[in-house]
């Protein structure tokens, strides 16, 4: 359904340390930065980038992202990359059987307060 997603973050070098070290064990890496109309971008993502962090004027709120895991392990993998990188634990690797008995998933806070997950739906 979506092509692609991005947001505005606080901090733009330190912010794309922390994506690139948590969405590691999902297989996802930075693949641009370039800086475009005064304003920094990265894009992340497997063959092309689809999620994109960059600077100017920032959000009001906080967001909800969710990147696909395909095994527990790597659900496991990314919340540990993503404290080690300076994220705030949000709900810690678990089945959350209030969306699906199979549902496994995981949640930090980044430097802005967004809400990232890593989530698996394989019945493992």
């Amino acid at each position: 359904m979506f092509d692609h997603v991005g947001f505005v973050v606080s901090d733009f070098d330190a912010a794309k340390s922390f994506y690139g070290t948590a969405l590691a064990p999902l297989g996802i890496s930075l693949l641009t930065d370039f800086t475009y109309s005064d304003n920094r971008h990265a894009g992340f993502g497997v063959d092309r980038p689809v999620f994109w962090i960059g600077t100017g004027k920032t959000v009001q709120t906080s967001l909800h992202m969710a990147f696909a895991a395909t095994t527990r392990a790597q659900v496991d993998a990314f919340f540990a990359a993503a404290i080690a990188a300076g994220g705030r634990d949000n709900g810690g690797p678990g089945v959350r059987e209030i969306y699906h008995p199979h549902y496994y998933g995981a949640f930090v806070l980044d430097a802005d307060g967004n809400n990232i997950e890593a989530v698996c739906h394989a019945e493992q």
